[in-house]
């Protein structure tokens, strides 16, 4: 009797079970929403591009108006129509910079997993394929670095979901409709279009010849349509090709290199959890194509071998697409285990908000706080106004120094600041002589001696800023010096040894 009455118990909840597919949609794409609200409310501010593109928007002026570059190194803005795009919604609602970083990194947080999760038939298998490659990287921190590299990795994941679910099946000719518009966005808006042969590159060594085909197509149509949009399709196409080999080819070594240019070594967790999907595949037996025959996988191995060249390879392509890979498995695993009307799946839904929750909101390392520590120069600071008086740049000098937070930092907190930076973004787009100085001050330590160039180069509107503590001062007497405000210590010429 007791058994009985166990089955008209479960028996009455059976007429709710319909309502369980919709429950774990809504589930999966409120937790996506939910993560960088909670991150935000943190007092979360990326450290770096994200800064630079919103103050750039605010400010309306061109690069050269803003850094000392060298006449060679660009003459169209390289993220143009991003900052296009952001220019568009600051005089729209005018939003100031912090404002304007927020909005970017929340929205391309939720484009970017949204449109994933909607390519799937289990949402859930984006989140635990979200904690797992979480867990052996910083792919959460980069998911919520607010760059446009985001929507290239959203049009990525689609074209591999959109494999994926049609089992490799030959591509349709109509599909062009979609992937050409799909990939001008990704080229107008995020900029760097040759980095699209690598997944092309893929489908091939997949042997998905006629998906390369018409990828292939779709990437020379997108292409160029994307870079008509700036004016210049020919012009910024090679630009950008120009750019990245200054970045990386004219360091004399790597310390000079940027953290993400530089080689990662090999990481071994990746090649560890390939070795798990093919137990999982051999022991739940998937109906999972091969391997071999995955151009998610391939392009996880390209991004591995580069990324130990160059680390960035890896982080934005390499792990992206192992994170496909994974999904697209556990999603198989899924559908076997547990069915789309269960309970049992409604649990699993809940357990992989629980993972994804705890693992990306959790501020190890202070990853999601270190920016409160900043003590920007802030114009707009009534508390710095006196201190800063007579230590900002006057009407056309500029900053020189060897600190891009500096950089990153300073022209976000004043984006109408009316000085140039020696130092953005990028080191190589600096004046040659200025480049040699920077070079000389990494490669020594930022020893004093090393900044004498600039010292001899200064006129009175121009100021020296060298990073450091409450400690001594800067040993270069030949300047005046105060840490009026922040962290670093401003040189400025003497009144009397001024040239005149």
């Amino acid at each position: 009797m007791s058994g009985d009455t166990d089955n008209s118990v479960f028996k009455r909840f059976d007429a709710f079970t319909r309502y369980v597919p919709p429950i774990c949609w809504a589930l999966v794409l409120f937790i996506l929403l939910a993560i960088p609200l909670k991150i935000f409310s943190l007092g979360y501010l990326p450290s770096d591009d994200a800064l630079r593109h919103a103050a750039k928007a605010v400010s309306g002026k061109p690069w050269q108006e803003i850094l000392v570059l060298d006449p060679a190194a660009f003459h169209i803005d390289p993220n143009w129509g991003w900052h296009w795009f952001l220019r568009q919604i600051h005089l729209a609602f005018n939003w100031d910079a912090e404002t304007l970083v927020v909005f970017t990194v929340i929205v391309l947080f939720i484009i970017t997993n949204w449109s994933i999760v909607a390519c799937l038939k289990r949402p859930e298998a984006w989140l635990a394929a979200f904690v797992l490659v979480a867990l052996i990287s910083d792919m959460t921190s980069r998911f919520l670095l607010g760059r446009p590299f985001l929507l290239s990795f959203t049009a990525l994941g689609i074209i591999l979901l959109v494999w994926q679910r049609h089992a490799g099946a030959p591509p349709k000719w109509q599909y062009v409709f979609w992937m050409v518009p799909l990939l001008a966005i990704a080229v107008f808006l995020h900029g760097v279009w040759y980095l699209w042969a690598l997944p092309i590159a893929a489908f091939f060594l997949a042997g998905q010849f006629r998906w390369f085909l018409l990828l292939g197509i779709s990437w020379v149509a997108g292409t160029f349509l994307g870079s008509a949009l700036t004016g210049h399709p020919i012009a910024s196409m090679w630009q950008a090709i120009e750019l990245a080999i200054n970045a990386l080819g004219m360091h004399e070594n790597q310390m000079t290199l940027v953290g993400e240019l530089k080689p990662s070594g090999g990481e071994i967790l990746p090649i560890l959890f390939v070795g798990g999907l093919v137990v999982m595949r051999q022991l739940a037996r998937l109906p999972a194509p091969p391997l071999a025959r995955h151009p998610a996988f391939w392009l996880a191995v390209l991004g591995w071998l580069l990324g130990c060249q160059t680390f960035r390879f890896w982080e934005d392509w390499g792990a992206p697409a192992l994170m496909i890979l994974i999904a697209t498995d556990l999603q198989l695993l899924f559908e076997a285990k547990f069915p789309a009307d269960s309970f049992k799946r409604l649990g699993l839904v809940l357990a992989m908000c629980a993972g994804i929750w705890a693992v990306t909101t959790n501020d190890i390392g202070n990853r999601w706080t270190n920016n409160l520590s900043w003590r920007p120069i802030n114009t707009s600071d009534p508390a710095q106004t006196a201190a800063l008086q007579g230590w900002l740049p006057d009407n056309g000098g500029i900053f020189y120094t060897a600190d891009s937070e500096f950089f990153f930092q300073t022209f976000f907190y004043n984006p109408n600041g009316d000085w140039r930076y020696a130092l953005g973004f990028e080191s190589t787009l600096m004046t040659p002589d200025n480049f040699k100085t920077y070079q000389d001050i990494v490669l020594n330590l930022g020893d004093a001696k090393a900044y004498q160039p600039w010292v001899e180069k200064m006129r009175p509107q121009d100021r020296l800023v060298i990073a450091g503590g409450a400690g001594e001062r800067p040993n270069i007497p030949q300047l005046e010096w105060a840490r009026p405000a922040g962290n670093y210590w401003i040189g400025r010429l003497p009144e009397a040894s001024a040239p005149r």
